[in-house]
């Protein structure tokens, strides 16, 4: 499943996978920078609730976007297919300045709305310069191959982690969400052994990772995204594999982003925050 592709001229919107488990309370940095980039006071964010089991998972996105000054917040109450059929939550869709996917679980989000026409207008309106933000499932479903499963707290192994299609926003990653709380790097070292073009996305509890339309995406949120770069891996085992076999995996690149540091998903490059290049800037004088 590709990303929809932009008009002529445009720019698609932001994607903005969160880890899970955001300030939701006090700085609220992850939400308050959606808000500016949906519009702020004219926004209209539609939430959309359907991975969580629990009945005010939407109500309570809707006041946190109302108090950082968004203009108008609804969500839509998906809970099986054949409410993605209704054709008033596509117009809300085809009306909203910035789109918010909650967490809960990944595969009951997959499994109502995968294929479906709500799904062909998320693409389309982040294409059209839509920001779209998902959070912990939110942010699994985004990728065009997406974690459904695995164990953390593992060595990278066959059969470490199971994969399932997801939405399909960007085909360049792969993300892991929860990611140092959860001690995911192994199931993100097997998924990335798949295939090296994809890149590894772990983004940990309260951070998120803001792609801009150029592909650079920059940290922002009190932990860190690794990035797993498998493109110049000189040997896998992985394609002869026993299950549950460790896996063999050299010339991986791996980095570990603050809040502020930027990544080019395009030429595969890492940068400390603008602050910090700043001061390397600045000429040395002898004491």
């Amino acid at each position: 499943m590709c990303p929809a592709s932009p008009a002529k001229g445009n720019d698609r919107g932001f994607i903005i996978p969160i880890g899970g488990g955001e300030d939701r309370v006090k700085e609220m940095k992850i939400h308050r920078k959606f808000v500016e980039l949906s519009g702020g006071a004219d926004a209209y964010i539609v939430v959309i609730p359907t991975a969580s089991m629990l009945d005010e998972t939407g109500e309570d996105y809707n006041r946190i976007f109302s108090s950082l000054g968004a203009g108008k917040v609804d969500f839509l109450p998906i809970t099986r297919r054949s409410d993605c059929e209704n054709p008033e939550f596509a117009q809300m869709l085809d009306s909203a300045t910035g789109i918010f996917i909650t967490g809960g679980n990944q595969l009951r989000l997959s499994a109502i709305l995968g294929g479906t026409l709500l799904v062909t207008k998320i693409r389309r309106q982040n294409a059209a310069g839509v920001p779209v933000a998902g959070t912990s499932a939110g942010a699994s479903i985004m990728s065009e191959h997406m974690v459904a499963g695995g164990q953390g707290n593992e060595s990278p192994a066959e059969g470490a982690v199971t994969l399932s299609p997801g939405i399909g926003l960007t085909n360049a990653v792969i993300i892991d969400q929860h990611f140092t709380q959860r001690n995911r790097l192994g199931r993100l070292l097997t998924a990335s052994s798949f295939n090296p073009f994809l890149i590894g996305l772990g983004i940990d509890e309260d951070t998120a990772a803001f792609i801009d339309p150029n592909d650079v995406l920059e940290v922002v949120g009190s932990g860190t995204v690794t990035v797993v770069d498998a493109s110049k891996v000189t040997h896998s085992s992985m394609w002869d594999a026993k299950p549950g076999e460790a896996l063999s995996l050299l010339g991986l690149r791996l980095d570990v982003l603050g809040e502020g540091c930027r990544y080019d998903l395009k030429a595969r490059v890492a940068y400390p925050p603008d602050a910090h290049l700043a001061l390397c800037a600045l000429p040395v004088t002898s004491v």
